[in-house]
């Protein structure tokens, strides 16, 4: 999905990139539950899994932030190393707890904020910085098994699901920056495996 936001990203075509990434946040959280049940994990799949996750949430979303000039080609480098170093030192030591947000969230947001405020890079601009914060943040986050846990956040990925394909995009930006924000804000309350 990465690949294809990028090139809808150079094409000028915004929110058809906006749309492959939302797409690609659910491919994500599907990943890793569908590798398990078919017992196929191996290091080459984490290393795939890796690479897809900074192409997708580091790489296609740093370019729908625009740049006009030095200052925000250097803002956008530093959303990117954000990504990076948070894929890289995600490990808390803890199972099933990330350290700092996990990347495809701050991508989700930063996507779905695209979309609601057409491309306005003053507010883009102000999101990314606010994601670059919670992603180095030393917090903890619980492990995003959404569709190996309770029914309630089953739910939530079917409906996140339905909308992408079934609802205008502005409004299932909508449904994705709730999601997103409720586990970015109240990661252990609302989103811990227990």
């Amino acid at each position: 999905m990465g690949l294809s936001s990028i090139l809808c990203t150079l094409n000028g075509q915004h929110l058809y990139a906006c749309w492959l990434i939302l797409f690609g946040f659910l491919l994500d959280l599907a990943d890793g539950a569908v590798a398990r049940q078919l017992n196929a994990c191996s290091a080459l799949g984490a290393k795939l899994d890796d690479f897809a996750d900074f192409t997708t949430f580091g790489i296609a979303t740093s370019l729908l932030l625009q740049a006009h000039g030095i200052l925000s080609s250097v803002f956008i480098i530093c959303y990117v190393m954000a990504v990076f170093i948070r894929l890289c030192f995600f490990s808390s030591g803890i199972p099933f707890v990330y350290r700092g947000l996990p990347c495809p969230y701050a991508s989700v947001i930063l996507s779905s904020t695209f979309v609601l405020t057409g491309g306005n890079c003053f507010f883009l601009h102000i999101a990314a910085v606010v994601m670059i914060l919670f992603m180095t943040d030393q917090g903890n986050y619980p492990h995003d098994r959404i569709l190996e846990t309770q029914l309630w956040k089953k739910t939530v990925y079917i409906g996140g699901l339905m909308m992408l394909f079934c609802c205008p995009l502005r409004l299932t930006c909508i449904y994705y920056l709730i999601w997103c924000f409720s586990y970015t804000l109240f990661p252990s309350a609302m989103w811990s495996n227990e």
